[in-house]
């Protein structure tokens, strides 16, 4: 007997694709509505470079700190100082910053479709009406 092997036989199915493209558009229509709550256009969620220089603003440290992102090691550090000052600055604590960085696309479209509300500065890094 003589075995055949497809090579589109293990191949994900179109059905498979559309779920994608769909949780796909849920999480950059939830990126930008988080970006449309704390008071910046949500076009720049899709703009690449642009979204994490934003999402730096969000987390009110210096813009120069897109710059951190590109040493090793250290833009791990510095992500996940990003991500829970985005975390704090919506009302959150620091278990949601542990679900933002282990379970991000679950809980940034809680983030941005739930209650919290982006808390604005008193004072330092203005922030755009």
């Amino acid at each position: 007997m003589q075995d055949t092997f497809s090579t589109t036989a293990n191949a994900p199915g179109p059905l498979f694709w559309i779920i994608c493209f769909a949780v796909a558009l849920f999480e950059i229509a939830s990126m930008w509505k988080l970006y449309q709550k704390a008071g910046y256009p949500g076009w720049a969620a899709i703009i690449p470079i642009y979204n994490a220089i934003v999402l730096i603003q969000i987390a009110r440290k210096p813009i120069w700190w897109i710059l951190l992102y590109l040493i090793p090691l250290v833009n791990i550090i510095i992500a996940i100082i990003v991500t829970h000052n985005v975390s704090v600055n919506f009302g959150k604590g620091a278990g949601f910053t542990l679900g933002l960085i282990f379970l991000g696309p679950i809980f940034y479209p809680i983030l941005a479709w739930g209650d919290a509300e982006y808390q604005q500065p008193t004072s330092g890094i203005a922030v755009p009406a």
